[in-house]
Formats: structure tokens, C-alpha cells, sequence
């Protein structure tokens, strides 16, 4: 890969972060922010640093000029493997962001992710080797703590300053909470009164409205979005006009997110092969076609299908219900 020209960034003017989600933030969907002329910090999918210490050129990692800022982020727990695998990407990386969020059993169990904020020690000898090693910008990614008994957030982001972490990204909800429930944001006004770094907001964002409430209650200096990008590549985009100038872009018609969808299944196809690609495609229906009458049916109909051909008919059909509904 030829080095970028253009991968610096200023914290300072980052409002919004598209927040990675492993095995769903690929090279397509962040081109696609881009598409609606987003100016955020673009992150990776999660990248095992084993893995990439491993094979140093993986699908995983590719992406285009148009994407930056671009924000790599390394999961792991060995300093080598973890150092190592910075130093790959640091010539194309404007940050490195070390996951200590991930909450899945099968990256935690071996004390990667979210099981970082059991050794907060270890998490600031990562940030400060890496630092050490590319003079980049660091961020780390993290959750109120393991379980709702066990929140040690603030004792681990202030750890993590001393380290000489560049901003923390808190996920307002703890390890044993996956998903599941609501994001505690009055938590992130709490770490906010502590840090002189730049704190982001993470969790149960998926609105403009829901951007500007967390700003107005945390005092956060910006919020980062994962789950509310999908099945509208355009939110993160509405958020930053707004937060520039209070102007109010409406969210996407149906008609144009099916038309949205299309394009992701295309390019997915191009990407992967048309077998992966509509494979990888499944996670996404729900999204793009929840709030319509009979969604749970057709979303059952689309995760059956393998041809490109018969997934748009039935897109197609789902509109004509749409139209007849209007």
C-alpha cells in the first residue's frame, strides 16, 4: 500500500467518531460515510494484533485515500504482538485505538477487549509502547467496567491520561450488559469532569436529537456512533451539519434507504465475491427495513437467499408495500 499524503488529524476539530464494529465496518461501509460527505474520524474493524503479526497485508486492513482521517484500531494484550503490529500500520494510521470494550466471550477470554479493564496496568503499558514506538495519536475505547458492581471507568481512563493517552472513547455500558439495556451517559459526564483529555460518547446514539441530548448532559467533546450507522450511512454526516450550523437534514426516505441498501449489496459483492458478500449482507436487512409492515417476514425471506437478482425483487416488492401503504 502506497503511504497516504493526507492522514494527520486534529483532535481538537473531531465531533463525531464512526465507532468500529468488528466484522461489520469494512473498506465498503466507511466508503460509504464518505458518500454523504461526513468528515469524521473513520475506525477499522477490530484487528487482532495475532492476527496481523501473523499476516501483514490481510483483507481486514484495506482501505482508500478517501477515507481519512482513519483510525486503526488493535486488539491484544501481549505488548510485543501489540507494538509489532502498530508499527505496521503506523504509516497509514492518523490514530491507533487500543479496544478495551470488546465484550464477546471469545475475545475477553483471553483478556483482550473489555477483560483489559481488569488489568489497567498492562492497558497503560500498551498505550505508552505504542506511543513510544510510532509518535502517533493514541485513543483507547472502553466500558464503565466488567460488571455493574465492578464500574471502574474513571480509575482506568485517569491511568490511561497518565500514560499519555490522546482521548478515550466510554461506552456507557459495563462488560456483563453487552447490548442489553440503556447507556448510562450521566456516567460519561462523570469520567468528563475528570480528564483533561477529550472524552467521546458511545451507546444508544442513533439520531441527531440523541447526539445533542449526550452533548448537552455529558459535556462530551463529541460522540461516536456504531450501531445507529447502520441502515442510514447518512447520520453521521446530519450530525456534524448540525452540530456546525443547527441545520436539520432529514433522515433518509425508504425509498432511499432501499436504494442505500442496493448500493451496499453491490459494492459488498464486489468486494467479497457475490457467495461472502451476500453472506455478510444478512446482518444489515433488519436495519435498513425494520420499521415496515411485515419487516420480520421479508428479513426472513432475505437471509435465505444467495442470488443478487432475487434479493433486489424482493427489495422491490417491500417498496411496492411501502408505496401501497402511503
Amino acid at each position: 500500500m502506497p503511504l497516504t499524503k493526507n492522514k494527520n488529524v486534529k483532535i481538537s476539530d473531531i465531533k463525531v467518531i464512526q465507532a468500529p464494529l468488528a466484522g461489520i465496518s469494512d473498506a465498503v461501509f466507511r466508503g460509504l460515510i464518505r458518500k454523504h460527505n461526513s468528515k469524521c474520524l473513520m475506525t477499522t474493524e477490530m484487528i487482532s494484533s495475532e492476527m496481523l503479526c501473523n499476516n501483514p497485508n490481510p483483507r481486514i486492513i484495506k482501505f482508500e485515500e478517501f477515507e481519512y482521517p482513519l483510525s486503526f484500531q488493535l486488539v491484544g494484550h501481549k505488548i510485543d504482538k501489540m507494538v509489532q503490529s502498530a508499527k505496521i500500520l503506523a504509516p497509514f494510521a492518523s490514530v491507533i485505538d487500543i479496544n478495551c470494550g470488546c465484550p464477546v466471550k471469545k475475545v475477553v477470554v483471553s483478556g483482550d477487549g473489555s477483560a483489559m479493564m481488569k488489568t489497567p496496568e498492562l492497558a497503560c503499558d500498551i498505550v505508552k509502547a505504542i506511543k513510544d514506538a510510532t509518535g502517533l495519536p493514541v485513543s483507547a475505547k472502553f466500558r464503565l467496567g466488567w460488571s455493574l458492581d465492578n464500574e471502574n471507568y474513571i480509575e482506568f481512563a485517569l491511568a490511561l491520561e497518565k500514560a499519555g493517552v490522546d482521548f478515550v472513547t466510554l461506552h456507557a455500558r459495563t462488560r456483563s450488559q453487552m447490548y442489553q439495556g440503556k447507556a448510562d451517559w450521566s456516567k460519561i459526564k462523570l469520567l468528563k469532569n475528570e480528564l483533561k483529555i477529550p472524552v467521546f460518547a458511545n451507546g444508544d446514539i442513533k439520531t441527531i436529537q440523541d447526539a445533542v441530548d449526550c452533548i448537552n448532559l455529558t459535556g462530551c467533546n463529541g460522540i461516536a456512533i456504531g450501531r445507529g450507522i447502520m441502515g442510514d450511512f447518512t447520520l453521521p454526516y446530519r450530525i456534524e451539519k448540525y452540530l456546525e450550523d443547527n441545520t436539520i437534514i432529514p433522515e433518509p426516505s425508504f425509498e432511499e434507504k432501499i436504494a442505500m441498501l442496493k448500493e451496499h449489496l453491490k459494492l459488498e459483492i464486489e468486494f467479497m465475491g457475490e457467495k461472502n458478500g451476500i453472506k455478510f449482507m444478512r446482518k444489515f436487512y433488519n436495519y435498513y427495513i425494520n420499521s415496515k409492515r411485515n419487516a420480520s417476514k421479508y428479513r426472513g425471506l432475505l437471509v435465505t437467499l444467495e442470488d443478487r437478482n432475487e434479493i433486489e425483487k424482493i427489495l422491490d416488492e417491500i417498496l411496492r408495500l411501502h408505496s401501497s401503504d402511503c
